[in-house]
């Protein structure tokens, strides 16, 4: 049992990197803001600003914007999507 608990967790590590790749490449720089997270997540300005609420997101202030590290938004983004499962 611990072998499979510490394959998934090399599973989801490699995940986050390759996805991480994806998006700086695909975006061509290392922080989100709310405009990309309305692309990435086909959500709307409202749900992107209430996600970006929540306590437990790595949300990012630099000045009055409101940024994020693509790293931790997909690290986020799965850690959420697992939790659900």
């Amino acid at each position: 049992m611990r072998i499979s608990q510490e394959q998934n967790r090399m599973e989801i590590l490699e995940l986050v990197q390759l996805e991480t790749k994806r998006l700086c490449c695909k975006y061509n720089k290392d922080f989100l803001d709310c405009e990309d997270l309305m692309k990435i997540t086909n959500l709307g300005r409202d749900n992107v600003s209430t996600m970006m609420k929540r306590k437990d997101f790595p949300l990012l202030k630099v000045g009055k914007r409101n940024i994020v590290n693509i790293a931790s938004f997909v690290e986020w983004q799965i850690r959420q999507t697992y939790k659900e499962v």
